[in-house]
């Protein structure tokens, strides 16, 4: 995404609006990351019954009459609610939707908004610190001006994919979607494991915690093939392999169960669009 079109897409937001439904975590991340890019606060509509206070005295239309042709329509409400939120949408025309709600199909929205460009996003929570990654899929309507502009909102929180068709959409939702909470989770115990071998809880956790986060950034940045860099760590017959050796253990182990873990949470994401 370059400057020249971000800066094209700041200039039709702020032309014709942007209406963003829902702004608690997901939301919340995403407007501070379009705001930080020159988003105008005025051009931009809120609909939120339980809207932060943070959000006061910024300049965004609080919970506003919603604008007859907005450029873009985000709608970052759990699926739960979508019953209720849809219909007082339908009326909105003209402008391309964007959908954050994992589970809730394209087919769902397109019954609502018909012939219009919908978009569904699949973010994560990093997206709260500009590190998330999000995938999207369009419907026959989106055109590539669409998946573009939609590129460039969900690109000022974190990286952005695309996927060849919306059958994908769920296994996303249970590897990068649900995946912080997995990797939350093993922070979790990779300290209770060291306090189990005699470290002190607060040492434990920042042990933990600094690792992950090291690893991470050491397979961003340099891009290596993962299975590499853990062969790099791994001396034969040294603490590392003997670890390994119960973690990566074909039928115990870690591959077993994250498969299983992703199986379930990719099922579950089907279970809610049905």
């Amino acid at each position: 995404m370059t400057q020249d079109s971000i800066t094209h897409d700041l200039a039709r937001l702020n032309a014709r609006g942007l209406v963003l439904v829902g702004c608690g975590r997901m939301g919340g991340a995403m407007l501070r990351g379009w705001l930080d890019r020159g988003l105008n606060p005025e051009a931009v509509t809120v609909i939120d019954p339980n809207i932060g206070a943070e959000w006061q005295g910024k300049g965004l239309r609080l919970n506003a009459a919603l604008p007859a042709d907005p450029t873009v329509l985000v709608i970052a409400v759990k699926p739960q609610m979508m019953g209720d939120v849809l219909p007082a949408l339908a009326a909105v025309r003209g402008a391309t939707v964007i959908s954050v709600a994992a589970g809730t199909t394209i087919a769902q929205f397109e019954k609502h908004f018909h012939g219009t460009a919908i978009v569904r996003v699949m973010p994560n929570t990093p997206a709260a610190i500009g590190q998330g990654i999000s995938a999207i899929i369009g419907n026959a309507a989106a055109s590539e001006t669409d998946l573009a502009l939609t590129e460039s909102l969900m690109g000022a929180v974190g990286q952005v994919v695309r996927l060849n068709s919306e059958d994908q959409m769920d296994a996303v939702t249970g590897l990068s979607g649900s995946g912080p909470a997995y990797v939350f989770h093993l922070i979790e115990t990779m300290t209770a494991a060291g306090i189990a071998q005699g470290l002190a809880p607060d040492l434990a956790l920042n042990l933990a915690r600094a690792t992950v986060a090291g690893a991470g950034a050491l397979a961003m940045q340099t891009g290596t093939d993962p299975a590499i860099l853990r062969e790099n760590v791994t001396s034969p017959g040294g603490t590392t392999a003997a670890g390994l050796r119960e973690l990566m253990d074909p039928d115990h182990g870690l591959p077993p169960l994250m498969a299983r873990t992703v199986a379930a949470a990719t099922a579950r994401g089907k279970e809610l669009g049905q």
